[in-house]
């Protein structure tokens, strides 16, 4: 049987331009349940800045045909995922 291994720290935040600092509950309750509105998401530069935050570029194309991309400030310690930042980029 797998092992589940978490991916977010207990202590996670999510901020992004509509949202400041949402809990790790309240992440998983506004932000997944939009996640089939998408139909292709790709990595674009992936720029570590330094031993706990990278910066993930990404482009995503919605339901409608709509292409965006954005700018996540993700910082990643002890394993877990403990804080993201989201920079809306906009429509491609």
């Amino acid at each position: 049987m797998p092992r589940h291994v978490p991916l977010y720290a207990d202590d996670f935040t999510f901020t992004s331009p509509q949202d400041d600092q949402f809990d790790k509950a309240a992440f998983f309750d506004r932000c997944f349940p939009t996640a089939d509105r998408m139909t292709e998401q790709r990595l674009l530069p992936v720029v570590p800045a330094d031993d706990e935050l990278v910066f993930v570029h990404y482009e995503y194309r919605l339901t409608t045909g709509a292409r965006h991309h954005n700018v996540e400030a993700i910082t990643v310690r002890d394993g877990l995922i403990r804080e993201v930042q989201v920079l809306f980029g906009g429509r491609v």
